[in-house]
């Protein structure tokens, strides 16, 4: 009982009290008990609860008193504390009111034991997906992570606050970008950020399924409701309930199939292929597409009610061509994931290879970053760091793009480069065309030898004063 959550029951009447606490106590919880507002508060900042269970009507403070003592900034009582009222029938608007105030929830009279109880384990994962977003965003601030993501650019700042922002909340999310942009990375830390990240995730690749199944794989079906329905099935919403759906490619969805599923995001309810009767389903829709979506609508690909409804908010995720400074931070997390995945040593990137991946466009975004990261770490030596050489053979070169072709006699410097920063890169590439042959390379740009070894060695320090 020791780490288990705690609960204050602030109630006048004794033998409610006690009946309250003996329930709770029952649940798991550990609880502490007051007879009024004012010992409530008292108690709540000497034992400084997670949840306060109160009545609405005592004497000297009511609950709505002890509400707002709780809600005081520097009141020394955590500022995450649940507050669950309990009102009698003629207190429903002072109920209500409290929540405007910034209750949790409120019960009226007499206790519904099994309302309770949900309420209080609902109040715990709140809290807990509260304390693990602080958590978050501090990683954030520091390091340029949120989740399973990084990046420390403007663009994907504004993308985490975003993100940050609506977790918590049951809100439906549509996702756009590029293929391999990393829309289900973000629709998995929406869900682990979210008090329903203990329930499942479910994704489904809308253009996978083909047209004649795409129903029943979302809906379910009953036996025999179709040729070769030999046993009933659970749907995605159904393998999803209590947690969060992602419908990937969401423009691919038959028109008809997406009419059955505003449907079922209006009224919460579906029913199987076959099925006579309706079930409910808690389930919190996302939605991604690499399309355009007011262009889908437009050619009717993508209903307009169906668009509308699922874009309450709206993450459109940049391509990598578009937020490069993110890119190294990005291959070091990638090399350390794909390191612990096939027991590797990789001792980080040498500047050779990240001069190589900077001066590229990844036209398949993080999805070939991974792609080449996994390659790298596969043929790379225990131990040994990343260099060029782990490279694809034909790195650089896209397909329709002749002009992304490596060529080691090249420099690319993009308009804007600093002069300091064409400098290091001519340095480099030259070192890197004369095998790190540093006397070769000092004749080539024409500077001595000690020159050169000082250009290195301050590019080395550089990188080391660099944040981890």
């Amino acid at each position: 009982m020791e780490n288990a959550v705690k609960v204050l029951i602030v109630e006048d009447e004794p033998h409610a009290l006690m009946g309250l606490a003996e329930l709770i106590s029952g649940w798991g919880y550990r609880t502490e008990t007051a007879r009024d507002g004012i010992e409530g508060w008292e108690k709540a900042v000497a034992w400084n609860p997670a949840i306060v269970v109160t009545d609405l009507k005592m004497p000297r403070m009511d609950g709505i008193g002890l509400l707002a003592k709780l809600a005081e900034e520097g009141s020394g009582v955590d500022a995450n504390v649940a507050v669950v009222l309990l009102t009698a029938q003629g207190s429903i608007q002072l109920a209500v009111d409290a929540m405007k105030m910034g209750a949790y929830d409120f019960l009226q009279k007499p206790v519904d034991a099994a309302r309770l109880r949900t309420i209080l384990a609902n109040a715990t994962r709140q809290r807990d997906t509260t304390i693990e977003l602080e958590v978050a965003r501090r990683r954030l601030r520091e390091t340029g992570v949120l989740g399973s993501m990084v990046g420390s650019s403007k663009e994907m700042r504004e993308i985490f606050a975003l993100i940050e922002q609506i977790a918590p909340s049951n809100v439906s999310v549509l996702i756009t970008g590029e293929s391999g942009t990393g829309k289900e990375l973000v629709a998995r830390t929406l869900h682990e950020l979210s008090p329903r990240k203990s329930r499942p995730f479910v994704a489904v690749n809308c253009a996978a399924i083909p047209e004649s199944l795409i129903e029943s794989e979302i809906f379910g079906h009953e036996k025999g409701s179709f040729t070769g329905a030999v046993e009933r099935r659970a749907g995605c919403f159904e393998l999803a309930n209590g947690g969060t759906l992602l419908l990937d490619e969401l423009a691919e969805m038959p028109v008809g199939t997406q009419a059955k599923l505003l449907r079922v995001l209006e009224e919460r309810k579906l029913r199987r292929l076959g099925a006579r009767t309706e079930q409910e389903v808690d389930v919190r829709v996302l939605a991604a597409t690499n399309r355009e979506p007011n262009e889908a609508v437009a050619r009717g690909e993508l209903r307009s009610d169906l668009f509308y409804r699922l874009n309450v908010f709206h993450i459109d995720l940049p391509p990598l061509r578009k937020h490069m400074e993110d890119l190294p931070a990005m291959a070091e997390a990638m090399v350390r994931d794909m390191s612990t995945k096939h027991g590797r040593r990789v001792s980080g990137l040498s500047q050779s290879i990240l001069d190589r991946m900077m001066a590229y466009n990844w036209p398949g975004n993080g999805r070939e970053l991974r792609n080449t990261m996994e390659r790298a770490v596969v043929l790379c030596a225990d131990g040994a760091p990343l260099d060029a050489g782990h490279l694809p053979p034909n790195f650089g070169k896209a397909q329709g793009q002749a002009a992304q072709v490596y060529d080691a006699s090249v420099v690319p410097v993009p308009v804007g480069t600093t002069v300091d920063e064409a400098e290091r890169l001519l340095i480099l590439r030259t070192l890197e065309s004369t095998g790190q042959n540093k006397t070769r390379a000092a004749e080539i740009l024409g500077v001595s030898l000690k020159t050169l070894h000082n250009k290195l060695k301050e590019y080395s320090q550089s990188r080391e004063d660099q944040p981890a």
